[in-house]
């Protein structure tokens, strides 16, 4: 075991501790911070993938609105340019997460979700968004014996759901589309994911707001949110915005909005990408398809190719840190990294000897029921979105249109749903909230040593719809 330990961390000793997105010859130059007081009709609060589909769908509902949008650092830097890159359909954390909360409205949810994933490709397409888009689908592959019961169950779901784009695969139908001795069997959707680089998504979305006329500062933090009149002024450290409505898209940052910060939590998620696989090594593992996968466990891996055939490898431990801080100190974790390593090779034991590049991690905003919740503030002057819990990269399109409903006090199919119009449980102050989602995190990982047998506890958790998911 020793000995095991020092070959993976002998793979980790050239890793870069930066995300492997980021680290991208192609990263646009940071523009200017705001240096003075500014007016608008629509103030967009957050560079991410929230606040960047807010200010472009702002701009192409109404080209004559004057949007600002200021970030606190540089555009894509958070979440939005460190995660794996799944773009997924599914506005409610899967199929199975939507079916339990809303099945009233399972139907609506995921032709709404499809219609959000064309409209991301096509976006991708108009604005000539060189971020790698494959419309890949993905697998959901079972490891252990009870897994297989478990995706047969969502199979058999799906079905009576009438959703029928889910496949079935076998352990050799899986393993002659990705080879690993690992696998046991999977549920393929087809469609319902696409492939990409995550921070060149942003930055292709931040081009497409300059030159729509969006005016954009960063290294710009809202400090402040107070009436102003008819309007809101945001402070920021050298000045102040002015406008009409403001969208807040600072999802795992403390909201401007202070009621509605216990509904989130931040989770720090960490992630390894290997070197470029040599063509014998492609070769061994099969992937031709170039499919997203992750494992069905609750500590669950995802991984994926990138453009240039590497492995992105992540997920597993879920970190939370005592009082819900959010620090660059909590971005590396060197033993998550040596773990991750240990697991990567155990699913792909014919790629001894590939070294990893990159090795990073950063916080997803973690709501208790896995999918993002909505509302406004001030009188409907400012709207939120926030809560993604990992499945941001498509969905945040999705809440930005939201956003932006409400913000017009319109009635529309969006704002209309059950989903929108209420909001999750939120978490318990301190010391209660570490310690509900520490034994939460312990009973998971003994359910999957245990065959998947939930204990008490998180049967309790699952009669009160909490949850607590990376």
């Amino acid at each position: 075991m020793a000995r095991a330990a020092m070959n993976f961390a002998a793979s980790l000793a050239d890793a870069q501790p930066v995300a492997f997105w980021l680290d991208d010859p192609g990263k646009p130059a940071a523009l200017p911070a705001l240096t003075t007081d500014e007016r608008c009709d629509l103030l967009v609060v957050g560079g991410g993938y929230s606040g960047l589909w807010t200010a472009l769908l702002a701009k192409e509902r109404d080209p004559a609105r004057d949007v600002v949008l200021i970030e606190g650092r540089e555009t894509g830097w958070a979440a939005s340019g460190r995660n794996g890159g799944f773009c997924a359909a599914s506005l409610t954390h899967g199929l199975g997460n939507g079916i339990a909360r809303w099945p009233d409205e399972i139907d609506r949810l995921e032709r709404l979700g499809a219609q959000n994933l064309d409209a991301i490709e096509e976006a991708v397409e108009t604005y000539a968004i060189d971020c790698d888009f494959e419309r890949t689908g993905s697998i959901d592959v079972a490891t252990e014996p009870h897994q297989l019961a478990e995706l047969d169950e969502m199979h058999e779901q799906a079905r009576r759901f009438g959703f029928d784009g889910l496949e079935l695969l076998d352990r050799d139908a899986l393993r002659a589309e990705v080879d690993s001795p690992t696998f046991l069997g999977g549920l393929w959707d087809r469609r319902g994911t696409a492939m990409l680089h995550p921070a060149r998504l942003a930055w292709g979305l931040k081009r497409a707001c300059l030159d729509l006329g969006v005016r954009i500062y960063e290294n710009t933090r809202g400090l402040e949110l107070a009436p102003a009149g008819s309007g809101m002024a945001v402070r920021t450290p050298w000045g102040r915005v002015f406008a009409r409505r403001v969208a807040l898209g600072t999802n795992v940052f403390p909201s401007l909005v202070r009621r509605v910060r216990p509904y989130t939590v931040p989770v720090y998620d960490y992630a390894l990408t290997t070197e470029p696989l040599s063509p014998a090594q492609l070769a061994a593992i099969g992937w031709r398809g170039r499919q997203g996968l992750g494992d069905a466990a609750n500590q669950f891996h995802y991984f994926r190719l990138t453009a240039d055939h590497r492995i992105l490898w992540g997920g597993y431990d879920a970190v939370y840190p005592f009082g819900g801080r959010v620090s660059a100190e909590m971005d590396h974790r060197p033993e998550t990294y040596l773990k991750l390593a240990g697991h990567f090779f155990r699913c792909f034991p014919q790629l001894e000897g590939l070294r990893f590049s990159h090795a990073w991690g950063g916080a997803i905003d973690t709501c208790s029921r896995f999918s993002a919740f909505f509302g406004t503030a001030h009188g409907g002057r400012v709207s939120y979105a926030a809560g993604y819990t990992g499945l941001g990269v498509g969905a945040t399109r999705f809440g930005a249109e939201v956003m932006l409903d409400l913000l017009a006090g319109r009635s529309t199919e969006r704002t209309s749903l059950e989903m929108v119009r209420t909001k999750p449980l939120p978490f318990p102050p301190e010391p209660v909230a570490w310690a509900g989602i520490e034994l939460t995190k312990w009973s998971l990982a003994r359910a999957d040593a245990r065959g998947g047998r939930r204990n008490a506890w998180l049967r309790t958790m699952d009669r009160l719809g909490l949850g607590f998911d990376s």
